[in-house]
């Protein structure tokens, strides 16, 4: 499982005009299912995103997690992110999983972040998704649940 983790001021995501998540402060996550993950790739990546200290504590220090200041979540399904460039022009996205897979495994991540108390906003599996953020540092992040960064 892979994520993109962006720290933003506020963040959205439309569907066909409509507007399926919209958060304020908090981390817009883009997460990507690979082939293979499973349960423990999902606790794994919520533990890791849900506590990542980077949001700043009173001495402007990053030291506070999403969990920490009572932030929101809008996690959007990318499975773009396991596109492989390393030959030739056009990305290969083998190592993606399967859409049914998917769509389960980034479904318990949602369910996961919400049964921890987190505002969990999300924009439709397997759908063109307009997202718009306002990134406040900027911090991004990568996260995998393989630990390849």
């Amino acid at each position: 499982m892979r994520a993109v983790v962006q720290r933003v001021a506020s963040s959205s995501v439309t569907v066909e005009g409509e507007t399926t998540g919209k958060i304020d402060k908090g981390l817009m996550v883009l997460l990507g299912v690979a082939d293979g993950d499973t349960d423990k790739d999902v606790t794994y990546m919520v533990d890791k995103i849900v506590n990542l200290r980077i949001f700043e504590d009173e001495n402007d220090k990053m030291n506070l997690s999403l969990q920490d200041i009572g932030a929101s979540l809008l996690v959007v399904s990318q499975f773009t992110l396991l596109g492989d460039c390393r030959k030739g022009r056009r990305p290969s996205f083998i190592e993606a999983a399967r859409p049914e897979m998917a769509d389960n495994l980034y479904q318990k991540f949602v369910d996961k972040a919400r049964s921890m108390g987190i505002r969990t906003e999300t924009g439709r599996f397997k759908t063109h998704m307009m997202v718009e953020l306002i990134n406040d540092g900027p911090v991004t992040i990568l996260v995998d649940s393989n630990k390849n960064f």
